[in-house]
């Protein structure tokens, strides 16, 4: 259940607006942060741009963000479930990779997945939330990401904010892992007029 800003168990859809309008909020509050420069990836760069449609942000750097749900995304998080089903103690497998990164693997993999995989979850679209947005954005997407297409950076529109879009060649859904040089790159040059 929702007992406080982190909870273990399945997600609802609107997990990641929960995050932005919620958590972050009280994160950078208790850190004594304002006008913060974001930087999120995948799920994470999509909470930063919920973030800063609604909060002030002096800028948003989202890497493979999820502005709606594509049948890619679908077919690569199912894939992901079998994956992770398939032998989860074996050196190697997708639980065991995974399990380097967080205190509770399980429950971070199916919070995600179950959500993701959900019919209630298909109608998730923040593209027209996403015009709100004044702050300077550099939208990074990889041209071979295997859970989202182009379509996601191109499609987010704003009133006023200057955006900045790159697309990655040979680069799949992590940006910082397959293009590290470039992407950093890109973001000092973001970064050194928002300094």
């Amino acid at each position: 259940g929702r007992n406080g800003p982190w909870h273990t168990g399945r997600h609802e859809p609107d997990y990641m607006h929960l995050e932005a309008n919620e958590v972050l909020p009280q994160v950078l509050a208790q850190l004594g942060v304002s006008r913060p420069v974001l930087v999120g990836h995948s799920d994470g760069a999509t909470i930063a741009l919920l973030h800063a449609a609604r909060h002030d942000v002096a800028g948003c750097v989202a890497m493979a963000p999820h502005v709606f749900v594509e049948d890619v995304s679908l077919t690569a998080i199912a894939q992901a479930k079998h994956q992770y089903l398939a032998d989860p103690g074996s050196a190697g497998s997708l639980r065991q990779r995974l399990a380097r990164h967080h205190k509770n693997v399980d429950n971070a993999f199916w919070q995600w997945n179950d959500v993701w995989l959900s019919e209630a979850f298909r109608a998730f679209d923040i593209r027209e939330e996403m015009r709100s947005i004044t702050a300077p954005l550099l939208l990074v997407q990889g041209v071979d990401d295997e859970y989202g297409s182009m379509e996601q950076i191109s499609s987010i529109e704003t009133a006023h904010a200057q955006i900045t879009r790159l697309a990655l060649v040979r680069c799949g859904h992590s940006p910082h892992r397959d293009q590290p040089d470039r992407l950093t790159e890109a973001v000092q040059r973001f970064l050194t007029p928002l300094a």
